[in-house]
């Protein structure tokens, strides 16, 4: 655990944050953690409509805990940019990783061990 036992004014406790982010992942097939306005988040999201599967978008810039669920995010990942994409609880990349995975013919076999 990190040193730092400062609440975040906004209400969420870090394990909380956690817990949440971590609930989402598991109760849905494919998540993606996303931005309204970001254009790679818009492609992710495209190449799971094209596909006809459905998917949980948590929009952070419509969230207020957001800021926070991105930090989480990184530290789960590696990595703060947006989309992170999660399929059946594993994290597969960005928007670029997961057309590479479609283009390789692997993400729906993903997808079908949801079902």
């Amino acid at each position: 655990r990190m040193g730092n036992s400062v609440p975040a004014s906004v209400g969420l406790s870090n394990d909380a944050a956690v817990n949440q982010i971590q609930d989402i992942i598991s109760d849905n097939c494919v998540v993606i953690f996303s931005k309204t306005t970001c254009y790679y988040c818009k492609m992710a999201k495209k190449l799971f409509d094209d596909m006809n599967v459905n998917y949980t978008a948590v929009e952070l810039d419509m969230n207020t805990h957001g800021s926070q669920f991105q930090d989480i995010l990184q530290q789960m990942t590696g990595a703060r940019t947006l989309p992170r994409v999660f399929v059946n609880g594993t994290f597969v990349g960005g928007a670029t990783d997961t057309k590479k995975l479609h283009e390789e013919g692997k993400l729906l076999p993903l997808v079908h061990q949801c079902q």
